[in-house]
């Protein structure tokens, strides 16, 4: 069985390392934070060296930030197109920073 797991991660690592840079990053985002987060978190995509993941609440947010470094760490080792930082958004704010120069609704 463990032979099986070693061979499935490095078919993964090989497919993420052959697909086109922007889609790189988001491929190996469940590969470096595991299953859990992976499902609970939700890749917006690579933008100037940022990847941005959508978060389900600010307990969360908090506590991958800890982590950011290492996941930068890791999603280097396997992707071409480097990542500089993780930005952890929630959902209401993913919209928002996405689009530069968007500015927020004026009150009346």
């Amino acid at each position: 069985m463990q032979h099986a797991r070693l061979d499935l991660r490095k078919i993964s690592y090989t497919v993420v390392q052959s697909a086109a840079s922007d889609d790189a990053a988001v491929l190996a985002w469940p590969m470096v934070c595991g299953a859990s987060v992976a499902n609970r978190t939700r890749v917006l995509g690579l933008r100037c060296g940022v990847l941005r993941i959508e978060v389900p609440g600010a307990d969360w947010r908090c506590q991958l930030d800890e982590l950011a470094e290492q996941y930068v760490c890791a999603i280097n080792h396997v992707v071409a197109r480097k990542v500089n930082r993780i930005e952890f958004v929630l959902p209401g704010e993913s919209a928002a920073r996405h689009r530069p120069g968007l500015l927020p609704p004026r009150s009346r």
